[in-house]
């Protein structure tokens, strides 16, 4: 017999993504435990699996739950909008974690790997999402029926040298663009905002394109950009033609339902590979 997988935590954030890592845990029959966060995590989503509701500044309680509940696998999973450092309620571990870091830069990227790193010195293993839901990762090519003219991909282009440029600094992962000007860089508000401010700006004439990709140096195992059917209907209010998601460095949640609901708006989903563009 195949040896019993091992004891997955799941860190959750905001989304979807959390419930389907435990429904993918039930379907397996691997064992989970959730720590859920207060004010982030949605309650539908851990609410048929074991859990404990944990402050997000309480780095202690949370690697103490996780050895109560003798996991021994990690997953973060679903976005988490930072509060400011005077809201968190930080215990000893998390000052530690922090001052870790360095320099003062807090970007995510940079807070995220000290994260990952700080789990794994307590002894546990972090995977990423895409190492359990592999279903999710981003394909190549076209998601759906339409697919991006020669002026959406030239405003692809535009936009890969933007993001690229944007993450280097760990600023953000996406960015708007339309006829070859930039509509919008995504920062701390995330895509939903950024789309929706991007709305307001749009110029005559054919839409803009949403370009997300993971950051230069990304620490994979943590907020790989993601969309997933709410993405496509930001982007349809937004007037945009389409979506361009980085091919094997993202996930797309409910493919099929993406690639339906962007056939239904006439906009394009496609998977690129930023460094052929």
């Amino acid at each position: 017999m195949p040896a019993r997988p091992p004891k997955l935590g799941i860190l959750a954030g905001g989304g979807a993504l959390p419930a389907r890592l435990v429904a993918a845990c039930r379907e397996s029959g691997r064992d989970v435990f959730v720590v859920a966060h207060e004010g982030i995590s949605d309650r539908s989503a851990v609410e048929n699996a074991e859990h404990e509701w944990v402050n997000l500044g309480a780095v202690q309680r949370t690697i103490a739950a996780l050895r109560e509940q003798a996991v021994e696998e990690i997953v973060l999973a679903g976005p988490v909008r930072r509060p400011s450092l005077t809201s968190l309620r930080l215990d000893r571990r998390a000052i530690k974690a922090l001052v870790g870091i360095g320099g003062g830069q807090l970007g995510d990227n940079r807070l995220l790997s000290r994260i990952v790193a700080v789990i794994e010195s307590e002894g546990f293993r972090v995977v990423g999402i895409d190492d359990i839901l592999t279903e999710l990762v981003t394909p190549t090519g076209a998601i759906g029926a339409v697919a991006p003219d020669d002026g959406a991909r030239a405003d692809i282009a535009t936009g890969c040298r933007v993001a690229k440029a944007l993450g280097a600094l760990d600023i953000g992962q996406a960015v708007v663009t339309q006829q070859g000007m930039v509509l919008g860089v995504e920062a701390v508000e995330g895509t939903d905002a950024l789309l929706a401010r991007c709305a307001g700006l749009r110029r005559e004439g054919p839409g803009g394109v949403l370009v997300k990709l993971k950051k230069p140096g990304q620490e994979g195992r943590a907020d790989l950009p993601t969309i997933g059917p709410g993405t496509v209907e930001r982007a349809r209010e937004a007037g945009l033609v389409g979506i361009a998601i980085e091919a094997g460095g993202s996930l797309i949640i409910d493919r099929p339902a993406v690639a339906a609901a962007a056939d239904a708006a006439g906009l394009f989903v496609v998977g690129i590979a930023p460094d052929e563009l």
